[in-house]
């Protein structure tokens, strides 16, 4: 069962930032983050379309040049909002990374900057359509579908983009049979979000694949 830290374990330390892959790489198969492209071109390492939440900074992402960004600290961690390039210069190759696309028009920039390291990647997004432009731009790269609603409407989508992965929300994963139909169409199953040991365990035994977790303790 794969160990995915989602943001770098968001619960305990600063998401998405490099600090949270440096503490949580000894614990984790794998790190999960979340990719925009800011104002002046960049990509970087953020959830939010605006940094109101994660600093004390306002402004949307894609209005902010890359130097207005790092001028505010996340959470109060003295650490700013990363590229993408200078988060993957600090996970260590053994350790996996989950880019999930937030936005559409990413693919070819991402695809450039995962073909520089040699950790095992996979590129996942809720958006059928930012999947498809990474499909375009290369048929090698392992794609996920993320979704929490009709599973086998997405599990039929995640077949047509030829995804390896499937990342079903925890919910589904324990109330219906979407890893079982999964497992049937030849998809892996990464489930997210666990908070607790008690739904990771849940759902191994649902039989994931993978558990995306907010905190190394879930495992």
């Amino acid at each position: 069962m794969n160990r995915i830290a989602h943001r770098g374990c968001a619960d305990q330390y600063p998401e998405n930032t490099v600090l949270a892959a440096r503490r949580v790489a000894d614990d984790v198969d794998a790190i999960e983050i979340d990719v925009r492209r800011c104002g002046s071109g960049e990509l970087v390492v953020v959830h939010d379309d605006t940094i109101d939440r994660v600093t004390d900074g306002t402004g949307r992402v894609a209005d902010l040049s890359l130097a207005a960004l790092q001028a505010h600290e996340v959470l109060d961690a003295g650490e700013p909002i990363p590229t993408l390039a200078s988060f993957l210069d600090a996970v260590p190759d053994a350790v996996g990374v989950n880019v999930e696309l937030k936005e559409r028009g990413l693919a070819a920039a991402v695809a450039a900057e995962l073909a520089a390291i040699e950790n095992w990647f996979v590129v996942s997004s809720f958006d059928v359509e930012a999947l498809a432009e990474m499909r375009a731009v290369d048929d090698s790269i392992s794609l996920a579908l993320l979704f929490q609603h009709d599973p086998d409407e997405n599990l039929a989508r995640a077949v047509e983009l030829d995804c390896e992965y499937v990342h079903p929300s925890a919910r589904l994963c324990l109330t219906t049979n979407v890893v079982a139909d999964a497992h049937r169409r030849g998809l892996d199953v990464n489930a997210w979000t666990a908070t607790r040991a008690t739904i990771a365990t849940a759902l191994v035994k649902a039989g994931v694949d993978g558990v995306i977790a907010d905190r190394t303790d879930c495992f």
